[in-house]
């Protein structure tokens, strides 16, 4: 068997689907040749099925994946997305450095085995309960980082600056202690982080200030002076207008709407991903367009927590870049995320087919290559597509599974993204060049579970 080469009888390329594609890779896990139309060498491993590349998940709080299922009733009479940040917070309270470990791990091989091959972990749960410093002040994103290198994905790790518990620098509350830094500190705990977990073509570092009402003009200035200064050109993460709340109180405060807030006071371009940009108005969706900064939207989470809906045709008519992520993980797959950001555009708009373009008329072929490559300039790592220079991160389609048999190839995608057939048509999942999910299954989800499963049952006792 040839090592490091597999022959696709079909593989999505960055111009479509093509036929007789050699891929080929070397020790590092970085493509060194994509070539369609090829003659398959003699020993070579044929994949299983069509493939296409990794989605990156641009947006991930592991740590809420312990949650999902258990905030659905109505505990408010207002119950909104401030009323569940409440019972997010008394979970928070509980979450330790192995418990951490347990979930991501878990979650990372849910991941994978749903098709996303790269993660970027907004990661803020820092400190001990009360907010004391462990010894290690980076303990728990390590637990965080080598989950996702004992499962295989890809990790974008963006440690959290939160400093205040509103606009107008309000001290934080006693619920947030554990969240809590300053710039000089967390950019000290990165490094410690760095130095124990180094860089690496699945590993990379950047920073997330967690909202404009957490941090200030003046914090976050001194972050990005600091992350240039010892990590230039990391990815630079942000919640920016998730809640209509958020947007009044920005106003209020700063005399400005979030995002413009954002664009006229910092250099905010491709490095950037703007996280839940889900209500601004005409002038920031065009700003926020010609910035070249990647929209990170999250439609299951912005559905399940009420927060509205991103104008997503208008940004996509503006030649806006996009990628999509789980964030609270109430699901966790990447079909879910782009089949509700184009329902939501047709029950908005009351029309079908809207997010498409006149060079890429089938929705989901043009939804999916978007995100794939929106969501890689988030990852700040070169994922995203299959072409030489990339990592190998592909996975591989069920030729059998009822989304696609029997169709053509133009119909894949549309199969996949908008059709519901019971089991995953994700069959074989590689990273790196290699194999992490095999006939869908990873190869420690078994162990991964029991100790998912011990973990939440501690937790919720």
């Amino acid at each position: 068997m040839i090592e490091n080469t597999l022959f696709a009888q079909h593989a999505r390329l960055a111009d479509g689907w093509r036929r007789n594609v050699l891929l080929q890779w070397d020790a590092t896990g970085t493509l060194t040749a994509v070539t369609p139309d090829s003659v398959a060498p003699g020993g070579v491993q044929y994949a299983a099925g069509p493939v296409m590349a990794g989605m990156p998940n641009l947006h991930s709080h592991a740590f809420q994946r312990a949650m999902a299922g258990l905030t659905e009733y109505r505990a408010n009479p207002a119950d909104s997305f401030w009323s569940w940040r409440e019972l997010m917070y008394r979970f928070a309270a509980r979450i330790t450095p192995e418990s951490i470990g347990a979930i991501a791990q878990w979650l990372y091989i849910e991941m994978l085995k749903a098709g996303y091959t790269s993660v970027c972990e907004f990661h803020y749960v820092h400190h001990a309960p009360d907010g004391q410093r462990y010894a290690n002040p980076a303990e728990m994103a390590e637990r965080v980082v080598d989950a996702a290198q004992v499962t295989g994905i890809g990790m974008t790790m963006l440690p959290v600056l939160y400093q205040y518990s509103g606009f107008g620098a309000l001290d934080p509350r006693a619920d947030q202690a554990r969240f809590i830094h300053t710039p000089e500190s967390l950019l000290a705990s990165l490094a410690t982080l760095r130095d124990a977990r180094p860089e690496n073509g699945a590993l990379r570092y950047g920073v997330a200030p967690h909202s404009l009402r957490a941090v200030s003009a003046a914090s976050l200035t001194r972050l990005l002076a600091g992350l240039d200064a010892g990590f230039p050109g990391a990815p630079v993460h942000i919640h920016i207008a998730e809640q209509t709340g958020e947007v009044d109180s920005c106003v209020a405060t700063e005399g400005s709407r979030p995002v413009r807030w954002l664009l006229d006071r910092f250099d905010v371009d491709s490095r950037w991903c703007l996280v839940h940009a889900t209500h601004v108005d005409e002038n920031e969706v065009q700003s926020m367009a010609a910035s070249g900064a990647i929209a990170g939207l999250c439609p299951t989470t912005e559905a399940n927590l009420g927060d509205g809906l991103f104008p997503a045709h208008d940004f996509l008519a503006a030649q806006g870049r996009f990628g999509i992520g789980s964030d609270s993980h109430i699901a966790v797959d990447w079909r879910s995320e782009l089949r509700l950001l184009e329902y939501g555009q047709r029950l908005l708009r009351r029309e079908r087919n809207v997010l498409a373009s006149s060079n890429a008329v089938h929705v989901a072929d043009y939804l999916f290559d978007a995100a794939a490559l929106g969501g890689a300039a988030a990852t700040g790592r070169a994922v995203g597509v299959l072409e030489a220079g990339r990592r190998a991160d592909w996975i591989v389609l069920d030729p059998d599974h009822p989304a696609i048999a029997g169709h053509g190839c133009e119909a894949w995608l549309s199969g996949v993204v908008f059709c519901e057939h019971g089991e995953s048509p994700v069959l074989d999942v590689t990273v790196g060049g290699f194999k992490v999910v095999e006939g869908r299954r990873h190869r420690d989800e078994e162990s991964a579970f029991r100790r998912y499963r011990a973990t939440l049952e501690g937790l919720l006792a």
